[in-house]
């Protein structure tokens, strides 16, 4: 009986490590740990997350679409003087051989007009679209609204 309890957590463990690591593959492009976190109800607006490398020649984001947003944009944030500014971009550039990490403080998706609240837990299919490597679909992740200051983006 131990046996078969422990051999379960192992398998439960283990599969929620893999939906966490969760990797998409597509030509020369590989796309790690995307994720979003959760909103309160009537937000509009969320960031989206994920580290992209690029094992092939160079290659730029150049959209991306989600279902549960009336849009999705390209953003970047970045210091002007003493001030944090963010604005949308027309494109994020994919060094060949290299990576670039969307992430909080800097080139990140921006969800707008979100349709419905996002729940921690369920999960966020997004297209992302490259001008060499073609369209990919990912599946974020929804973690937890963070409940500090760090990272957290307000727009």
């Amino acid at each position: 009986m131990k046996r078969n309890t422990l051999a379960v957590l192992l398998v439960t463990l283990s599969m929620g490590f893999s939906a966490q690591a969760q990797e998409i593959k597509a030509g020369a492009i590989k796309i790690e740990n995307a994720y979003t976190r959760a909103t309160a109800p009537g937000q509009q607006v969320a960031g989206g997350f994920m580290k992209i490398e690029n094992k092939g020649v160079a290659d730029q984001l150049i959209s991306a679409s989600s279902p549960v947003a009336g849009e999705v944009q390209l953003h970047e944030m970045a210091m002007d003087g003493n001030v944090m500014k963010m604005r949308q971009v027309k494109d994020i550039t994919l060094p060949a051989g290299g990576a670039v990490e969307l992430k909080p403080g800097g080139f990140h998706l921006m969800f707008i007009n979100i349709k419905a609240p996002l729940t921690a837990g369920e999960t966020v299919p997004v297209k992302l679209k490259f001008a060499k490597a073609g369209e990919v679909e990912v599946k974020m992740r929804v973690n937890a609204m963070d409940t500090g200051h760090g990272g957290a983006m307000k727009h």
